[in-house]
């Protein structure tokens, strides 16, 4: 099996980290979603990754559907059976998605147009959504202990790529959020090893 990703992508991230923590046996290649490789557009029309190509070809996207797949493979090792922890979880991952989603928006608001086309109000809309959720995050920080849920992964893959792209411009007023990282990498070393 093979993940089609890229080192930026926080989704990317989230499902690869989940998987190596899970024991999922997978192997993850370098894709330039750019390009319109044809084994990424034969796999996902979308044309978008993480993807997953299982050993008879079937392709899985997008990354929560992953992120489930993972975890039935792998007999619950992202998400608890018990159903109010595990939706707690899931809207966990949705919030921390749904960042990375208005990220993605500034980012590529800025990328693709010339300066005179960037449209700021669309920007401020964007981080105004970002600011709320992590000031959420902030207050409802998850407890991190050696049990590890598909909410962690989702979270760590988000502050990676403000990190990445927003270096400096989040961290003020949320020390709690700040110092995460350092807490999940004492329940998950490799973190490391998953860095853009």
């Amino acid at each position: 099996m093979k993940i089609l990703y890229s080192p930026a992508s926080p989704y990317s991230n989230k499902v690869r980290m989940a998987a190596h923590h899970a024991g999922f046996s997978v192997d993850s290649v370098l894709t330039e979603t750019n390009a319109n490789p044809p084994e990424l557009i034969d796999s996902n029309p979308l044309g978008k990754i993480p993807t997953l190509v299982t050993e008879d070809g079937r392709a899985i996207y997008d990354s929560r559907a992953i992120m489930h797949f993972i975890d039935r493979e792998t007999k619950g090792k992202l998400y608890p059976k018990n159903s109010e922890k595990r939706t707690a979880i899931e809207i966990l991952e949705a919030l921390c998605d749904g960042i990375c989603d208005c990220l993605l928006a500034v980012v590529y608001e800025k990328r693709f147009h010339p300066p005179e086309k960037v449209h700021q109000p669309w920007i401020d809309r964007q981080w105004e959504k970002v600011e709320r959720g992590l000031d959420y995050l902030e207050t409802n920080l998850p407890k991190t202990g050696s049990k590890l849920n598909a909410g962690h992964f989702a979270l760590a893959a988000t502050l990676r790529y403000l990190d990445l792209r927003f270096a400096g411009e989040w961290q003020k007023g949320r020390p709690k959020l700040k110092n995460w990282p350092a807490k999940f990498e004492k329940h998950f070393p490799d973190h490391a090893t998953f860095k853009a």
